[in-house]
């Protein structure tokens, strides 16, 4: 497997340069990448490093396009199963890196997915059906890339103190028609509204607790190059026509895919994702 994760070259992920074993130790050498973690940069900045919302932007595509070509445009089918802001890794361009794939599994992509022994992962990350059947899925790594967005456009951590939850914040405040009061304060008045709007309702729907409404990396790829039109969130939820794909609406953010539709009550909980290693 890890001769494997070392045939990925990818301009968006951290790429194997080489492994040495000797008995039970494993040593894996990757590039080296000098500006640290997006987590770093977002909640302990050094030096005169900020990320605009240019820059974050930016990031937000680089992870997506590394995350398609692990779940649709590699060989087999990676899934990476600990997608987060401290797994990003940030060049000297400024430009995303995926890194970290010690829990990252490989299949056939018309193969079935197998179960894994233990739901793995990091808490406020992880999606409700992989706490409860412990299977992963490329579903499961788009629900951690939503909450990654929702977590690196606020400036709060997925879980917090208390009883926060970052997707259900964000959830309330769209609710209540007030979805840019979530908007990280360090920012001022310097972001494009449109493309934060965006951001956030991407990383709503990303998180969504049902993985079949789900968008697949490739439909966010084209969402955030504004290539498709993303479903159209109103005040208490959505009313949606997006070709066809979902239709969300009314208070209860009711949901359709493929003719089947399943509703979220306004105090909806996302507790069940507080599993994880």
């Amino acid at each position: 497997e890890v001769e494997s994760l070392g045939q990925l070259r990818h301009k968006n992920l951290v790429n194997l340069q080489g492994w040495c074993k000797k008995k039970n130790n494993l040593i894996i050498v990757y590039d080296y990448i000098p500006n640290g973690s997006l987590d770093s940069l977002i909640f302990n900045p050094r030096g005169n490093i900020f990320l605009t919302w240019e820059r974050r932007f930016n990031i937000f595509k680089g992870i997506a396009e590394g995350l398609l070509y692990l779940h649709e445009e590699y060989q087999q089918v990676v899934i990476h199963r600990d997608v987060k802001s401290s797994n990003v890794l940030i060049d000297s361009d400024m430009n995303a890196r995926l890194s970290d794939f010690g829990l990252a599994r490989l299949h056939d992509h018309h193969g079935e997915i197998s179960h894994t022994t233990g739901v793995v992962g990091t808490i406020g990350y992880i999606a409700p059906e992989l706490a409860r059947t412990g299977k992963a899925s490329t579903a499961t790594d788009v629900f951690a890339y939503g909450v990654l967005l929702l977590e690196v456009a606020c400036g709060k951590r997925p879980i917090g103190s208390g009883n926060f939850i970052l997707v259900d914040w964000v959830t309330e405040c769209c609710q209540m028609g007030r979805l840019l009061d979530v908007v990280d304060p360090k920012f001022g008045s310097e972001f494009a509204v449109e493309e934060m709007e965006l951001v956030l309702k991407l990383g709503l729907l990303c998180s969504y607790h049902k993985p079949e409404a789900r968008p697949s990396m490739r439909q966010v790829v084209r969402y955030l190059n504004g290539d498709d039109l993303l479903p159209v969130f109103d005040g208490w939820g959505t009313n949606v026509e997006s070709q066809g794909e979902y239709r969300l609406s009314t208070r209860c953010m009711e949901v359709t895919s493929n003719g089947t539709s399943t509703s979220i009550g306004a105090g909806v909980s996302f507790n069940s994702i507080n599993i994880g290693r």
